[in-house]
């Protein structure tokens, strides 16, 4: 069950209920595509950061280890020792990052295995099934993930097809939450809106899904090569057809200025590899804009990554010797710079969750926005 406790505009201050949980919304999902946080993140360390929801790539897992292997295990909560929630992607992204080993027909994809060019088929069915072994809290629907700069006839057939799909998910999801063998019974199923940057396709298609009455409405497709300003052209055209009364997640997304832009267009689950991905790199996240820690700058600087900062890295190190660590090509320094940009981003929607609540969204994103300045220094 989804409510809303507080409407700030468009922005929404909701809590999810889960068999795994309850969720506080607008909430950052931590990517963990093969049922683990780059970095040496271990699920201890996710609940000292703060994270809600981890997430976890179907067609990742269903090649290593396998999702049977997953289900006898006990399933993903088990597996990765998490008593959180977890959403767990379909494999349709692949549809698109794997264009070069895949053939789209209507029963579903055909892959080639990236690890070792095996054949794999995939569709609605079969996406469910794989989610249903790994036990997720939330399952997303299959879809294809067109390209932003797909011919309009391409996008429109892509985009019903993705409609059967998703009526066939629901059914099948249906049929598995009813069956004894099952491990998580009440798994939940968002459903995905496509149509790359034309509004109309993306209007009628979030007008369409909507009727399915699922548990969330996801806005896929973008942070995939558009700008940012037809990402948010698309949000403020789509966000509105989607049922208010239930979560809006933004996939992929992304940067924390794409984040503050989208909750005051009201969306409220996002996830992205960003802070994982650019904290491997020696990139941190700070309120006053993004610190590049291989600059020769920090050599001798003993200040931690940010002042008055509660993450394990910040309570601890000096930017000087994250810099060596990461120089060195140590695992310790990738660690800290990833557990301190995620702690960020969760901590960043904590304060947006309270500023919605104080009714001074506006004024936050504001100010948020202006400090960050989003400038490596």
């Amino acid at each position: 069950m989804y409510e809303i406790i507080r409407r700030d505009g468009l922005a929404k201050r909701g809590r999810l209920h889960t068999v795994h949980g309850v969720v506080e919304t607008p909430v950052f999902m931590n990517v963990g595509t093969a049922a683990a946080i780059k970095g040496g993140v271990a699920t201890t360390d996710l609940q000292e950061i703060k994270t809600q929801v981890q997430l976890s790539n179907t067609y990742h897992l269903h090649v290593r280890p396998g999702d049977e292997v997953v289900k006898k295990l006990g399933g993903l909560h088990k597996f990765m020792v998490w008593d959180k929630p977890i959403l767990t992607d379909s494999g349709g992204f692949q549809v698109f990052s794997l264009a070069g080993l895949r053939k789209i027909k209507e029963e579903g994809v055909y892959f080639n295995s990236h690890i070792d060019g095996r054949k794999i088929f995939m569709g609605p069915e079969e996406s469910m099934q794989i989610q249903s072994n790994l036990a997720s809290t939330i399952a997303m629907a299959f879809d294809e993930c067109p390209s932003s700069v797909a011919s309009r006839e391409y996008i429109e057939a892509s985009v019903e097809r993705t409609t059967r799909w998703l009526v066939r998910c629901q059914e099948e999801m249906k049929r598995l939450n009813s069956l004894p063998e099952t491990i998580n019974r009440q798994q939940m199923l968002f459903g995905i809106n496509q149509g790359g940057i034309l509004e109309d396709i993306r209007v009628n298609h979030a007008k369409e899904i909507s009727k399915l009455d699922l548990d969330g409405y996801a806005v896929g497709g973008l942070a995939v090569g558009e700008s940012h300003e037809d990402m948010y052209r698309i949000l403020d055209a789509v966000v509105p057809h989607l049922p208010v009364n239930k979560p809006t997640y933004l996939m992929g997304v992304g940067t924390p200025i794409n984040i503050l832009e989208a909750v005051d267009r009201g969306v409220d689950f996002f996830d992205c590899v960003y802070p994982s991905r650019n904290g491997r790199h020696g990139h941190v996240y700070t309120n006053h804009g993004k610190l590049n820690l291989f600059n020769a700058k920090f050599e001798l600087d003993t200040r931690p990554i940010e002042e008055g900062c509660q993450c394990p890295a910040c309570r601890t190190y000096s930017r000087a010797y994250i810099r060596h660590l990461l120089k060195a090509k140590e695992m310790l320094g990738m660690r800290l710079a990833v557990l301190h940009n995620l702690y960020f981003y969760n901590n960043m929607m904590e304060e947006i969750r309270e500023a919605i609540e104080n009714g001074n969204y506006a004024e936050y994103k504001a100010k948020k926005i202006a400090d960050m300045s989003e400038k490596t220094c």
